[in-house]
């Protein structure tokens, strides 16, 4: 396990969170993450990285059957027109390569945004820091992580 996985489970341990690992091939997008999983898109958590017009980055975390209203995402956020990070700037800023970021963001130290489609489901899924590794979480432990209210973003 690399580096960014082996702290997001250590992280886990610590914080009391159950969670199951999975293995796979690598995946870029949430419709292969969940192919590879074996469990409903809408169960996947996408982690967006953006960043605003005065160099500013949010993580925004959202179903993965979902798309990001960037509009609504920009007022919860207070900022001014977002878009989406480069993969330069995933990689400096989480150690991950895209398609693999976690939505724990405030393990990275970047303010993050949750989207209450995110709770529709009792498990949710997401990669953990590698294209091949994925953890299935209770939902509400994700909240509970975040640490943060969730609001209304997605599509």
């Amino acid at each position: 396990m690399e580096k960014e996985a082996a702290k997001l489970v250590e992280y886990f341990r610590r914080e009391g969170v159950d969670y199951l690992l999975f293995s796979h091939e690598p995946v870029h997008t949430s419709e292969q993450a969940s192919k590879a999983r074996g469990v409903p898109l809408k169960t996947g958590v996408k982690a967006l990285l953006l960043k605003d017009d005065a160099g500013r980055f949010v993580l925004a975390d959202l179903a993965a059957d979902r798309r990001v209203d960037l509009k609504k995402l920009q007022t919860l956020a207070r900022t001014g027109r977002l878009h989406f990070a480069t993969r330069a700037e995933v990689l400096g800023l989480t150690n991950c390569e895209p398609g693999s970021v976690h939505p724990l963001g405030n393990l990275f130290g970047i303010p993050t945004y949750f989207d209450r489609s995110v709770l529709e489901n009792e498990f949710v899924n997401f990669n953990i820091g590698e294209l091949t590794q994925s953890a299935r979480i209770r939902s509400a432990d994700l909240a509970r992580l975040l640490r943060i209210e969730p609001g209304d973003f997605a599509l």
